[in-house]
This record gives structure tokens, sequence and C-alpha cells, in this order.
């Protein structure tokens, strides 16, 4: 049995997550910004979240939504797409896209993704092979993401 200090401990935690989320959702409707900037932004930042850029997707989404005349706030929220739990599945998948698109077949996935060094170690093709598949997949994603946008940001408006 666990103390009950221990659950308090723990329900606070699940409450500070949820007010925080709470207060971020909130911010996003509240925006004041058209619907059709905010969903701009967010395809921006969803773009720039697919590709491999650590540290920088940020600031490629908002730089992006700057040129799409798109809201920053929501670019810099859609490159959340990218976090450390959905990392590897993404480049990975988007590796095979690039290989499929390609035809770089012979190419090993067999590598540690959460390394540049190791990624910038297999060469050019590879490097290649990658950022086809980011822009691919990107482009793809990014577009649903704007349409969802136009669609869910009305309904989240009108909710509240």
């Amino acid at each position: 049995m666990q103390p009950a200090s221990f659950l308090n401990q723990k329900k606070r935690k699940q409450s500070w997550w949820k007010r925080k989320l709470r207060y971020l959702y909130l911010r996003i409707i509240r925006l004041r910004s058209t619907t059709p900037a905010i969903a701009r932004g967010l395809a921006m930042g969803v773009f720039a979240g697919l590709f491999p850029f650590f540290g920088a997707q940020t600031l490629l989404g908002v730089l992006l939504a700057i040129l799409v005349r798109g809201n920053k706030i929501t670019a810099a929220v859609g490159t959340w797409i990218s976090n450390p739990l959905t990392y590897i599945p993404i480049y990975l998948f988007n590796f095979k896209v690039g290989q499929f698109l390609l035809g770089t077949h012979y190419l090993s996935t067999d590598i540690d993704w959460t390394s540049s060094t190791e990624i910038l170690e297999a060469g050019k093709t590879f490097i290649a092979t990658l950022l086809l598949g980011c822009t691919v997949v990107g482009a793809i994603v990014a577009i649903n993401a704007y349409f969802i946008g136009l669609w869910l940001i009305p309904k989240l408006r009108n909710k509240n």
C-alpha cells in the first residue's frame, strides 16, 4: 500500500500538468489572429518539426510562418510533433519514404538516430535520402494540418 503523501504528490503533479495544458489550450484558442493565419502557422510548424534539425526546428517553423504570414505561436507549437518519444519513428519513416523515392534501398538504417554525428558520417546519399523523405512527408502532413486547423480552430473557439 502506498502512503497518502505519495498519492497526494502524484495528484499534485497531474493537476500541475493539467493546468499547464489547459493554459496552453486557452492561449491558442484565444489568439488574436485569423483562423487561416493560425492554421498556416500550425502547418509550417508541423512541416519544420518533421526535419531532423534538433534545436532549430522551432526557429525554422517560425521563419516559415513569417514567410507565409502564419501565426508564429502555433508554428512553434506545431514543431512539437517531434519530441524525444517520436524522433526515431518519424525519421525512420521519412528515411524509408526517401529510400522508396530515390531507390536507395542499399542504405542501412542501423545507426543511432539520435546522434547527428553518426547521421553525418553515413554520407551525403543518406542525408539526401532522409531530407527528401522529410520534405515529402512534411509537405503532406503540413497540408493536412492546415486543413485540420481550418476546421478545428473555429470549433474550439465556439466551444469556449
